[in-house]
């Protein structure tokens, strides 16, 4: 079963700075594209970040660009985003996401794996 465990997650202060980690269990991991999608209460699940699988394509949100930074480590299997300088609306679960593709698109459904999430709250 393919397996997606999001960690790092926290309360910060506005300003602050996390760093989420992916653990996958994909033994192809190295071939997929992996990203991070976030959902705060009552909205709709919105794109953060991706990347593909030889990091030479990354792709990120308007909202975020400049603040965070993904990246990937494909011997341990494993996908970060670095979360700098937080704001309150960046306050949401964070999913860790792959696939088996070319592109990084921006919508949910274009994502077989997803992990279970990670909460992120940062306080003003």
């Amino acid at each position: 079963q393919v397996q997606l465990v999001e960690s790092g997650g926290g309360l910060v202060q506005a300003g602050g700075s996390l760093r989420l980690s992916c653990a996958a269990s994909l033994q192809t991991f190295n071939l997929y594209t992996v990203g991070w999608f976030r959902q705060a209460p009552g909205k709709e699940r919105e794109f953060v970040a991706g990347i593909s699988w030889s990091s030479g394509s990354i792709n990120y949100a308007d909202s975020i660009k400049g603040r965070f930074t993904i990246s990937r480590n494909n011997a341990k299997r494993a996908v970060y985003l670095q979360m700098n300088s937080l704001k309150p609306e960046d306050t949401a679960v964070y999913f860790c996401v792959a696939d088996s593709m070319a592109a990084i698109p921006a919508t949910p459904r274009s994502y077989d794996y997803w992990g279970q999430g990670t909460q992120v709250t940062v306080s003003s």
